[in-house]
């Protein structure tokens, strides 16, 4: 595969936790400014394959490349140039909004003027002086998307953000995932709700049980299969009904 022009190529990658084969022969690549969802129900992989296209984890076997570099071993080149937003948002202990981003912020040499900006653009501004344990599940949400995109990466990766929001919450973010897309960037996002990536993505990749079964528009899945959702296309290709 090549990665001419590519924002991330991915051959290959396997990972193995015992007797337990979490990612099994992951190939994909994402181009430069796609929106590309990695989808499919709890426990497919979706997870383990980013930590290893991040380079959080070591793949037992294969290769990520991001924005042209090896994402194994951990590159100090690509640590700006990449924004990372955890399943699990790990925020400082007793800081408020405004003291969490500036301190993200710092850690790349960003002024805080743009730290504070950026709790604007997520709509946060009125939140900045409260503690981040105070901070509604879809307002950490976006103080964690913040964070991430405070020091202005050009890829950036979202692990499950609307798990566990409440409908209007999950709209409110869809919003601003769609403006940090059509700004520019690359965005991967990984989802278990398939109504989220057929809004959202240009591209998916469909994973279960550790592989990608198939990638495409969602739209495009939907026509080859003869199909009126993903929903449907999850379960022609599996055989199951999904469950998220």
């Amino acid at each position: 595969m090549s990665d001419t022009g590519a924002a991330i190529a991915v051959e290959g990658l396997r990972k193995r936790y015992g007797d337990v084969q979490a990612v099994d022969g992951v190939t994909f690549e994402v181009g430069r400014g796609e929106f590309y969802g990695i989808l499919g129900p709890n426990g497919a992989g979706k997870t383990t394959t980013l930590e290893l296209v991040e380079g959080l984890r070591e793949p037992d076997e294969g290769s990520a490349r991001l924005l042209g570099h090896p994402s194994w071993p951990r590159d100090p080149r690509l640590l700006r140039r990449i924004g990372v937003q955890l399943q699990a948002s790990a925020f400082f202990d007793k800081l408020t909004a405004r003291e969490q981003i500036r301190t993200f912020a710092a850690l790349y040499g960003v002024p805080a003027g743009r730290a504070d900006a950026m709790l604007a653009t997520v709509g946060l501004a009125d939140k900045a002086g409260v503690r981040d344990d105070k901070l509604s599940g879809g307002q950490a949400q976006r103080l964690s998307i913040a964070c991430a995109l405070v020091h202005d990466p050009e890829l950036v990766f979202l692990d499950e953000p609307t798990t566990g929001l409440d409908p209007q919450a999950r709209r409110n973010l869809w919003d601003l995932l769609r403006e940090i897309n059509a700004a520019g960037r690359t965005v991967v996002l990984t989802t278990h709700y398939l109504d989220e990536a057929e809004l959202l993505c240009d591209r998916v990749a469909i994973m279960d049980a550790g592989r990608v079964l198939r990638v495409g528009a969602p739209a495009e899945l939907i026509g080859e299969l003869g199909v009126a959702t993903l929903e449907d296309v999850f379960l022609r290709l599996t055989g199951r009904e999904y469950r998220g």
